[in-house]
């Protein structure tokens, strides 16, 4: 099935704000937008502190975008979510208000949000579907995100209901690909299963320890695939409901690092530490309803999509394990 394509002159002229557009997802996203004409602003944290209250209000004001797309977040993976949980909750939470807010005040026509699949509860029924979002508490380490990221929904929605507020809430499975975190700090699975299997081939190393009992699943999205996703949301999705981005493929842990280690070419043991949280059990959302709404699907192989990442990591070594700032 080939994926839905934007609309060759919707971006033309549009002056579109994408927050976290020097980010991982930010970059390709900005990059399309680009190519499809847009007049796309994309502020820096250090020009613009999204956490503090008037920022969004004066960039909006100064920019006058027609669309918002906030992708801006402060994340981690399961080590980072428990030494820093509070600045998770807090600074997301900002975050989101303050955008969603001074988006609706400066009449932007349409905001994007960014949810998160660690929203969902800990023991949410596979394939998680929107409907289920509120069944539970998420699991524990990663709670204050994924609460965090349910609050902006609440808010888009009752600001739509309210006063008319147009906007998409979309929330992308587990991303990968060029352009990811490496640094150990605020790495997640697969970015830090690259860096160590990567590491451990050229020091010669013949053991990798990995986190948790390799049991635990995940389903995975290419960062590509992902943007396009959301430009298409902008473009057509006029729903109050949330909207899930999925592979429809649910991959192991164990499996995971298996075939990071194949492709790597890394040919020693992966010694698993059973010590360590496995984080929510399974993850696999149901896509079906983006695919009808966009007409869109995940177009990016598993194989295919970790030979690009390992192929940029290799490349960019500097950029990629760089400490986040």
């Amino acid at each position: 099935m080939t994926p839905a394509q934007t609309n060759p002159v919707f971006w033309r002229g549009r002056k579109v704000v994408v927050t976290g557009g020097s980010g991982f997802l930010g970059s390709h996203l900005v990059r399309r937008l680009t190519a499809a004409g847009a007049n796309v602003v994309a502020p820096r944290h250090a020009e613009h502190d999204l956490t503090q209250h008037g920022v969004a209000e004066q960039l909006f004001s100064q920019h006058q975008p027609s669309h918002v797309i906030h992708l801006a977040a402060r994340v981690g993976g399961i080590g980072y979510n428990q030494v820093a949980p509070a600045p998770l909750f807090l600074d997301n939470l900002r975050m989101g208000l303050n955008v969603i807010e001074a988006a609706r005040t400066a009449g932007v026509e349409k905001t994007v949000i960014l949810g998160t699949v660690c929203s969902y509860p800990k023991f949410t029924p596979v394939p998680f579907r929107e409907e289920s979002i509120w069944d539970g508490y998420p699991e524990e380490t990663n709670a204050p995100y994924g609460i965090a990221k349910k609050a902006l929904l609440v808010h888009a929605q009752v600001n739509r209901q309210q006063y008319g507020q147009r906007f998409a809430f979309v929330i992308p499975t587990n991303l990968y690909g060029p352009g990811d975190k490496f640094h150990e700090s605020v790495s997640h699975v697969i970015p830090a299963l690259i860096k160590k299997c990567v590491e451990a081939k050229e020091h010669g190393t013949d053991k990798v320890p990995v986190w948790g009992t390799g049991a635990a699943s995940r389903d995975y999205l290419y960062v590509g695939d992902a943007a396009d996703a959301i430009m298409l949301a902008a473009e057509v999705y006029d729903s109050r409901e949330p909207l899930n981005l999925g592979n429809n493929r649910e991959i192991t842990i164990r499996e995971t690092a298996e075939t990071i280690a194949r492709v790597v070419g890394f040919a020693g043991d992966l010694v698993w530490d059973a010590a360590k949280p496995d984080g929510q059990p399974r993850r696999r959302v149901d896509a079906s309803r983006a695919e009808t709404a966009l007409g869109w699907h995940a177009n990016t192989s598993f194989d295919d999509g970790l030979r690009t990442t390992v192929e940029w990591f290799l490349a960019n070594r500097a950029a990629a394990e760089a400490a986040p700032r």
